[in-house]
């Protein structure tokens, strides 16, 4: 594949980029609000890696397949893509000058080099039976016993308290349903750019955005109210990012302050709580999972603390579990880019300051990879098949530099949480053929209506 500026023509002619056919006005619209996986496979199968949709009158090329996923891990595929311009609308929203979503090369490294440390496994290290002791707090609070729980909304909660116990040492449970609407919103209307301009106009969305902005002060002040008494082995995500503040402010100003210490919030409350409900449902579903998962997890709790290196060796049914979840629900159908110069992807021109989906979860859809790609199969992952790891073929965290920085802590956290819970919960799909509603925005996930009854506890 062949890098190309914008003085130097192709030496063969490009190949036309075809155009998704679509409604007047709203283009595609419908058929991305249905189901956005679904609607990137079909393009895909028809039209090939590359093609254009329109979403309500913004034109976008899409690269997609594996081809789409290999592309972004590579040198190339890090200079010819860039973030920036998706991010914008939040960074502007919240009065910051950049967010770590936005950024790419330097600027993004430096970014994330503050705050690896906080998102990452490390930060969970010695404290697995402090995350049991939260999610078992969880199940008291939200899923009480004889009630039809939903799903999403409780496993929201379960988030904020784990992540802001963990990462930040603030467990801020009023402000949820705050935090839900701002995400909802910003991402719907100035990320994805699904929805109108108008709505951030409500004075619902205004509300909650002015409380995430009351939590990010308190956090601020309550750092300063603390600071100098931690142990360095007790430090957080808040301690880093406010002593890059202190220490280099041109990479953490003052206005970037409440983007980044809410954004654990953010980003875990919709994506983790998407994921685990998911989990749910499909474990649920599929009764002789189910009994493995049970066996495991007994096991893993039999002795009333967590060994943490042992943890993934003793749940491998549980583990499938999840990563055949995370393939049929993806939480990243695509992400989005732009281009930072011509280059030449497939045989197609692809010119600068062209904005892009790039579908890296289509292969997730492909029987190429994945046989019988919509049955519900936790082995694919065990050796000698796991087709997982055919190049390409498994994005469940994104592709490229801006893979999910708190992957390594999210596998953990949704491990323990879904161990604990199918230890001790006895739940049932009411009725027991329920199917899955889902909803596409602003991440794709199970439908807020989603529940499943409490019978009781197992354990």
């Amino acid at each position: 594949m062949s890098t190309i500026t914008d003085s130097v023509a192709p030496q063969t002619p490009p190949t036309r980029t075809p155009k998704v056919p679509g409604l007047p006005l709203i283009g595609n619209v419908l058929g991305m609000a249905k189901d956005p996986a679904q609607f990137f496979v079909d393009c895909y199968r028809k039209y090939g890696p590359v093609f254009r949709v329109n979403i309500l009158g913004n034109n976008y090329t899409t690269i997609a397949g594996v081809e789409a996923a290999n592309f972004m891990g590579t040198r190339e595929g890090r200079e010819c893509l860039r973030s920036k311009e998706f991010w914008e609308g939040l960074v502007a929203e919240y009065g910051a000058t950049r967010s770590l979503t936005g950024e790419d090369g330097e600027s993004h490294k430096s970014l994330r080099d503050v705050m690896k440390r906080g998102y990452s496994k490390e930060s969970i290290k010695g404290r697995y039976n402090e995350l049991v002791e939260l999610t078992d707090r969880a199940f008291v609070r939200d899923w009480p016993v004889g009630k039809m729980v939903p799903v999403v909304e409780a496993m929201q909660y379960m988030v904020v308290d784990q992540l802001g116990t963990i990462l930040t040492g603030v467990a801020p449970l009023e402000y949820v349903k705050d935090i839900r609407v701002t995400i909802l919103h910003i991402l719907n209307v100035l990320v994805t750019r699904q929805r109108p301009k108008f709505l951030l106009k409500f004075p619902r969305y205004k509300k909650a955005k002015a409380r995430v902005q009351e939590l990010g002060a308190k956090m601020i002040a309550d750092y300063y109210r603390t600071a100098g008494q931690k142990k360095d082995e007790d430090k957080n995500l808040i301690d880093d990012v406010m002593e890059a503040h202190q220490n280099h402010p041109e990479i953490m100003p003052a206005s970037d302050l409440i983007l980044t210490l809410t954004g654990p919030y953010v980003a875990g409350l919709d994506t983790v709580a998407n994921t685990t409900a998911a989990i749910v449902y499909a474990v649920l579903k599929h009764p002789e999972v189910l009994a493995r998962i049970h066996q495991e997890v007994d096991v893993l709790f039999a002795s009333g603390t967590i060994e943490e290196d042992e943890l993934f060796k003793k749940i491998p049914s549980l583990q499938g579990a999840i990563m055949e979840t995370m393939r049929l629900y993806p939480i990243a159908v695509a992400q989005m880019r732009t281009a930072t110069r011509d280059f030449m992807f497939q045989g197609h021109l692809i010119p600068k300051d062209e904005l892009l989906y790039v579908g890296t979860s289509v292969p997730h859809f492909m029987e190429e990879y994945y046989p019988e790609p919509t049955r519900f199969d936790i082995d694919r992952f065990q050796k000698p098949r796991a087709e997982h790891l055919q190049p390409g073929a498994y994005s469940p965290y994104g592709r490229g530099p801006h893979t999910c920085l708190g992957k390594s802590l999210a596998e953990v956290q949704i491990a323990l949480s879904m161990a604990r819970l199918f230890y001790k919960l006895d739940l049932a799909l009411e009725p027991a053929d329920y199917t899955l509603k889902t909803k596409t925005a602003p991440t794709p996930g199970p439908a807020m209506d989603f529940k499943v009854r409490v019978r009781g506890y197992r354990h």
